[in-house]
């Protein structure tokens, strides 16, 4: 038992704004009260629910790939937190599993949900997640570019393409569905990418990424999944995409869609000398579609490692950087590519990519639909969200920081001419209670009676540092795991599973596909429930 005592509460979910109040916590969970036990006294201190990463990318063959190719980042071990043992791979972008689960905690995050799983290497990546320790995890299945499902889109199955997705699902024992640059990656294979929603996909007569979006958004729905497809837009990257990102939206077309790293995906120019920020224009659309969620994937200066699926971008960021790089086919269901990669505050694009995260986190005008990411460890590390939360909530700040931009880059942003500034609460709901309402986690996000006791504690005004870099306290399912910046207890967290509804017979009509087009056979394909330690499996009841 544990009592949390005088602290000031930002509970968002519960409409609780700055309130001095008791949280009380028995079995792990929430609770009304507790009499006995231990007493935390968090007066001074702010008292938050733990964190909750909507987007990152923290385990699976993709993150092995990143590692081996900087093998200087591994060697390269910084104190990010007070103490932390300094061991080989606590170094960044591409920290090792320990680590990583380390370094979230250590920044009062408890739940994070990996973004892009091939089916195929699902396995491994499940393994990886489980020696992340502490963080609970919900991971998405990549679909918007796998063979089986386009052939039958091609041919106007859409109910078997849904029962295909559920199965595909409940077979990678994933939480949600994941759509990289929809029919791009499997153009990719030809040489070829998918720029225009409307054309159909290379190697297809009928199928075009917006028929690729829209069955998924259906499926996503009709099967009742609790988090909406979690979009990578088409034409990442690209000067001019807007009009692409606006566009995806209006195929969505009231069906329920997560659009990630929003900024990737707001600018205007015509080529990398015109590009501007087109923040506004996107925020403005977006503020009218109720149906929409999404994650900034802001940009801070310095090092980084891009690591996607989108296969066509990594190839064109490869010759535009000249840096190493690596690109793969994964069978009949994706691609992958990596290249590290340095964002410069001197460097026109880089300087506008800064701004544009922190413009739509600022225009976005509901907090709840717009959540604190940094498309980790593409934008930015995770660890730095507290630079990203310190220039939401100071305006003067953000003004001194601009000022150090290029001249050009400052005529092509509109940062400068927003006076808006985050409060704690708002900064509650960015972190925490909106990716949980996203990702349909109910216990997360909150510190209402019954929700996991998952608690971050952080000085209300701390000396010499930023607010949330290190917390006084992080609580994990009721258990102290952080004091004062250091791990005292680590904790295994729990992989949260969705089950769909599917019709069993699904099966008989996948297995000769494997048989001919794949190098694994059809019973090793599948991830078994029990090579997931403390699964957590949530039934879904299809419409």
């Amino acid at each position: 038992m544990l009592r949390i005592a005088g602290g000031k509460v930002y509970d968002p979910a519960n409409g609780i704004d700055g309130v001095v109040k008791d949280i009380c916590i028995a079995d792990g969970k929430i609770v009304a009260n507790v009499d006995g036990g231990k007493t935390i006294d968090a007066t001074g201190m702010i008292v938050f629910p733990g964190g909750v990463d909507v987007h990152t990318h923290v385990a699976g063959a993709a993150l092995n790939f990143a590692r081996a190719m900087t093998p200087e980042n591994q060697r390269a071990a910084s104190a990010f937190m007070h103490s932390v043992e300094r061991r080989a791979g606590i170094g960044g972008p591409t920290p090792t599993t320990f680590a990583t689960g380390y370094l979230y905690a250590g920044m009062g995050f408890t739940t994070v949900n990996e973004a892009a799983v091939p089916v195929i290497s699902a396995k491994h990546t499940h393994e990886e997640l489980r020696d992340t320790p502490i963080v609970d995890k919900t991971s998405c299945l990549l679909m918007a570019n796998n063979e089986i499902l386009l052939d039958l889109l091609e041919t106007g199955e859409t109910e078997r393409a849904k029962q295909v997705v559920a199965w595909l699902i409940w077979a990678a024992k994933a939480y949600g569905i994941k759509a990289v640059n929809p029919g791009g990656v499997a153009a990719w294979k030809w040489g070829k990418d998918a720029k225009n929603l409307h054309e159909p996909v290379e190697g297809y007569s009928k199928v075009t990424p917006a028929t690729i979006i829209a069955n998924l958004a259906r499926i996503a729905d009709e099967l009742q999944l609790p988090h909406p497809v979690h979009l990578h837009c088409n034409n990442l990257g690209a000067p001019g995409n807007v009009a692409t990102t606006i566009e995806t939206m209006n195929v969505l077309n009231g069906h329920r869609g997560h659009l990630a790293h929003l900024q990737f995906h707001a600018y205007g120019g015509d080529d990398w000398h015109t590009m501007r920020s087109e923040a506004a224009r996107l925020a403005e659309h977006f503020n009218r579609q109720k149906n929409l969620t999404t994650d900034a994937g802001a940009v801070l200066f310095g090092n980084a490692v891009t690591i996607t699926a989108d296969g066509p971008w990594q190839h064109l960021l490869y010759q535009l950087t000249g840096q190493k790089w690596g690109n793969l086919d994964v069978e009949n269901e994706t691609g992958c590519g990596i290249v590290p990669y340095t964002y410069k505050g001197n460097n026109l694009v880089n300087a506008v990519q800064w701004a544009v995260g922190l413009e739509l986190l600022l225009l976005i005008d509901d907090p709840w639909r717009v959540h604190l990411t940094t498309d980790h460890p593409n934008g930015a590390c995770f660890w730095r969200y507290p630079e990203i939360i310190h220039l939401l909530m100071n305006a003067d700040f953000r003004r001194d920081c601009i000022k150090k931009l290029p001249a050009k880059a400052q005529k092509r942003i509109v940062l400068q001419d927003i006076d808006r500034e985050y409060t704690l609460y708002e900064i509650a709901i960015i972190t925490s209670a909106g990716p949980a309402r996203a990702l349909g986690l109910a216990n997360k996000g909150h510190l209402g009676v019954g929700a996991d006791a998952d608690v971050a504690i952080y000085q209300e005004k701390p000396d010499g540092e930023l607010l949330f870099r290190y917390p006084r306290y992080v609580i994990k399912g009721g258990e102290i795991v952080v004091e004062e910046g250091d791990v005292r207890s680590v904790v295994d967290g729990r992989e949260f599973v969705i089950r769909p509804r599917f019709d069993i017979a699904i099966e008989d009509y996948l297995r000769p596909f494997f048989q001919q087009y794949y190098t694994m056979s059809f019973e090793n394909y599948p991830v078994e429930l029990d090579r997931l330690e403390h699964a957590e499996v949530l039934e879904c009841e299809q419409a």
